[in-house]
């Protein structure tokens, strides 16, 4: 690693997939809404308004404490911190301090050719506070309190990250814990999940001081911001110079880091017990239900794994939920009638993304053509040009049939005419086939698909190519 050891630890805020608040019956999905719309008198902190707690809210939290192997708490309170910030109303955030509803658990990941076990600290409950904007040109910013009392769950990690490698796949762990879990869109363009990272550089066995870069939305961007900060601070202590502890911000298109304020401490905060909430028993037997059906994406890895899928297809689903879980229920109710359908389905939804994000929604009947379909394939009824060629078909609802009945041809005289013609239309293509370019073969392999209009057998035509080149060398 160098001359220093870097030191990373990532604070997540997940914003809690509920219809409403954490403390009101405002909408909770700002997304498309104008300036301002979304708010009421207990969410702009008015004189004389009192929060009610989203249940709804507390079910989510429990949900994601279990998916991050996390004790969930029998009594979890709430607390105020305390700060003056233009884009929170009532002065004070309520979030929780002493007794948050997880405590410690752990996110273990595949990274390279191992896993990576990242312990959790704690995971609380807090509201969110507005959205500042600050115009170019002019010298005023302003304020949209939309996303003011959103319900948020903040995943604190332990500082067992140690490159920015590492801070990526995290992140991007969290991100398909969550929705898997159920628990959050974790939308990061519109702002559901955002992370914070904590970066200190020091030489091994000595403590380093932290910085915390706010607000990161892309797990491009977490892995830039770690790999800037190592870089700057480790510059930084190689002059003789201390790092500052302080709060920073990302500028995407420099690719740095910027100060924006220094970094308080908790007791600058004045955290205090929220007298106008009390303490919630958690350990009810309604609220733990919410685990039963948990799904995580390393059970869903485990099942892929089984299927045989591994790589660039294990990967793709596993970062899909939707299709993921609609795909193994597919082959757990055997939609596909053997492996090796089943395999050409998943390969499909890797490299065809319309598919992909739309195999959720596939009716059954469009189930049963896909089934149909891979079986043809896999069956060399049909060939795979056509198995492609009917899928945005398949896709936009219409009658598939037709392609099914497209049989390939594996008639070996038929396919050796076709390929004569082909091999007599391109010398050149020829010639650079007996100059050793084994690319070649594909591309006459490919005038011949042209030729048969796709249905002729690949592997026949291949071997058919290669054997009347090499004989007549």
């Amino acid at each position: 690693m160098g001359k220093y050891i870097p030191t990373i630890g990532i604070e997540t805020h997940v914003q809690l997939a509920t219809r409403s608040k954490l403390f009101c019956g405002c909408s909770n999905d700002a997304r498309e809404a104008a300036h301002n719309t979304l708010v009421c008198p207990v969410c702009m902190g008015f004189p004389g308004t009192l929060p009610v707690l989203n249940r709804e809210a507390m079910r989510l939290a429990v949900r994601a404490g279990l998916a991050l192997n996390g004790q969930i708490a029998e009594v979890t309170s709430f607390d105020r911190k305390n700060y003056f910030y233009p884009d929170l109303p009532k002065g004070y955030q309520i979030t929780q301090m002493d007794q948050p509803i997880v405590g410690a658990g752990y996110v273990e990941f595949p990274l390279g050719d191992g896993a990576v076990k990242v312990g959790i600290t704690r995971a609380h409950m807090e509201e969110d506070a507005g959205k500042l904007t600050h115009p170019n040109g002019v010298d005023y910013s302003l304020v949209d309190l939309n996303r003011t009392g959103t319900p948020l769950m903040e995943v604190v990690s332990e500082p067992d990250m140690h490159t920015a490698t590492e801070a990526k796949a995290y992140a991007q762990e969290i991100h398909n814990l969550m929705r898997y879990a159920g628990v959050s869109d974790a939308d990061l363009y519109h702002g559901n999940m955002r992370f914070d990272v904590n970066v200190s550089v020091a030489p091994e066995g000595q403590r380093g001081t932290r910085t915390e870069t706010k607000n990161l939305n892309s797990f491009r961007a977490v892995e830039r911001a770690v790999e800037y900060e190592i870089k700057r601070q480790s510059e930084l202590l190689d002059k003789g110079e201390k790092i500052a502890q302080e709060t920073r911000g990302w500028d995407e298109a420099k690719g740095k880091t910027f100060s924006q304020r220094s970094k308080a401490d908790a007791h600058d905060y004045r955290y205090f017990p929220e007298p106008d909430l009390p303490p919630v028993v958690v350990t009810s037997e309604a609220e733990l239900v919410a685990g039963k059906d948990l799904m995580t994406p390393s059970l869903v890895r485990q099942k892929l794994s089984e299927l045989g899928l591994s790589g660039a297809s294990l990967d793709v689903l596993v970062n899909d939920p939707a299709t993921a879980m609609g795909y193994l229920d597919d082959v757990a109710n055997r939609v596909y009638r053997d492996k090796a359908s089943e395999e050409l389905i998943a390969r499909t939804l890797e490299q065809d993304v319309t598919l992909r994000q739309t195999y959720a929604t596939l009716t059954p009947a469009a189930k049963t053509a896909l089934a149909d379909l891979a079986a043809a394939t896999v069956a060399k009824t049909i060939s795979g040009s056509v198995f492609k060629q009917a899928l945005p078909d398949l896709v936009a609802g219409e009658d598939v049939s037709k392609y099914l009945a497209q049989s390939q041809i594996s008639d070996q005289g038929s396919l050796e005419k076709i390929a004569t013609g082909v091999i007599e239309a391109n010398q050149k293509i020829v010639a650079d086939y007996k100059a050793g370019n084994e690319r070649a073969l594909q591309a006459l392999v490919g005038q011949v698909m042209k030729a048969s209009k796709g249905q002729a057998n690949p592997a026949m035509v291949s071997d058919i190519l290669k054997q009347k080149l090499d004989n007549h060398a």
